[in-house]
């Protein structure tokens, strides 16, 4: 993307002379203070210092201090606009933080979506019917559509596994070693003042395995024999170095908990669990929490994501749950959805007691109550709650196209897009 950039810059007309190129992690340029990057440059361009210059430094971390480097560069040379990139996100979020404020401005990229990745493998248009009058996408083959929504499960976040057949072919060594490897072992993890890294390996291959699992402090506590506070810590840096999405806990009214004891946990790359282990196919058991650990990653391009939830309380002796809920502030709950790879609930819609429950007791003009399917379209009605049915495949496709749409709107917005026909 970063050549993409320079590429454009050229057809623009930007002058070659006027951009730099610096990989920091080069050998050459260990301990190299930025501004002699700059110097060098200025010899070698003839270009005054004052000028239109574009300075892009790729794996900026490698450079201790950067933020203090590149803050003073900004002040210096006022006219260069600076680009610092790097894949260790919690390290740069944290830093640019700390000493970029007013200066800096993140950038954050999510894995692909689904509909990104139906773009990028040149399937969108041979799958995908574009939205009617109802603004509602149909499916031109759902027997493909979810073939392709398989291969996005195993590898479709990565850019690089789309595009390369000699990456998927061997994802495992591929993206798997790239994970362990550079994000948990070598990123650092001491940044958030975890010392034991295998420990941190061991937590988050087992989240990675149970993606969408329910997680409690106490009892990971517990049968891990590490302390609270150290989990905590791990599971601080795991969010914020993208490797996990925490999900908070609703009770059947949408309100949240004081405490928050119970969490979800789901990977913020579906593809992450394949890389790590094997891939999957159709009728494997990890589909069910793969098909909602896919769908709140198409969240991740939203504002909103923060307004997602997952409900659980007891009614009598009964546990009940709804997989997702969308709560705004102050609000009642506007829906509640349940995420299913099965049939099973189109044809006997009376099974999902939980949603059921959940939306009479938030009575509401403007709720409304889904269950994804595998391959069918309908609407259900079960005691004055009517319910709407579709392929979980299409769900994420229209979430994911939405939600990137320039001007797109708010992510409820999104959502409510491609339910109403």
């Amino acid at each position: 993307m970063l050549h993409q950039l320079i590429d454009e810059a050229l057809t623009d007309g930007f002058p070659p002379k006027g951009i730099l190129f610096a990989s920091i992690d080069t050998p050459l340029y260990s301990g190299l203070p930025l501004q002699r990057l700059v110097d060098l440059f200025e010899d070698q361009s003839d270009l005054e210092s004052d000028g239109r210059r574009l300075v892009i430094f790729d794996e900026v971390q490698y450079l201790k201090d950067w933020e203090v480097h590149l803050k003073v560069l900004t002040d210096q040379y006022p006219n260069t606009r600076f680009i610092a990139s790097g894949s260790a996100a919690a390290a740069l979020r944290l830093k640019s933080n700390e000493s970029g404020a007013g200066r800096f401005t993140d950038y954050f990229l999510p894995p692909l979506t689904f509909a990104e990745f139906l773009d990028f493998s040149d399937l969108e248009e041979d799958l995908i019917e574009e939205p009617d009058e109802g603004r509602k996408y149909g499916i031109k083959d759902i027997n493909a559509l979810n073939s392709a929504f398989i291969d996005y499960l195993n590898y479709g976040g990565y850019p690089e596994a789309v595009v390369s057949p000699a990456i998927r072919a061997d994802a495992q060594r591929f993206l798997g070693r790239d994970i362990i490897d550079k994000v948990l072992l070598r990123d650092l993890p001491s940044l958030y003042g975890i010392q034991n890294i295998q420990e941190l390996n061991r937590l988050f291959t087992t989240i990675a395995y149970h993606t969408g699992q329910e997680i409690s402090l106490e009892k990971l506590a517990s049968s891990s024999g590490v302390a609270k506070p150290t989990i905590t810590r791990y599971m601080e840096y795991l969010e914020a170095a993208f490797l996990i999405i925490r999900v908070k806990r609703v009770d059947s009214a949408g309100q949240q908990f004081k405490r928050m004891v119970n969490f979800k946990v789901y990977l913020a790359n579906p593809s992450m669990r394949a890389a790590l282990f094997a891939p999957i196919d159709a009728d494997d058991p990890a589909m069910g929490t793969l098909v909602e650990t896919a769908y709140f990653g198409q969240w991740l391009h939203s504002p909103d994501l923060p307004h997602l939830y997952y409900a659980r309380w007891k009614e009598g002796r009964t546990d009940m749950e709804v997989d997702l809920v969308y709560v705004r502030e102050q609000h009642p709950p506007d829906w509640a959805m349940e995420l299913k790879w099965s049939d099973h609930y189109v044809n006997n819609p009376n099974n999902l007691k939980g949603l059921i429950s959940f939306a009479q007791r938030n009575p509401s003009p403007v709720f409304e109550a889904g269950a994804s399917s595998r391959t069918q379209f309908q609407e259900t009605e079960v005691s004055g709650v009517y319910i709407s049915h579709q392929p979980v495949a299409l769900l994420c496709y229209a979430m994911g196209k939405n939600s990137t749409k320039q001007n797109a709107g708010s992510g409820a917005q999104a959502h409510l897009a491609f339910r109403r026909g």
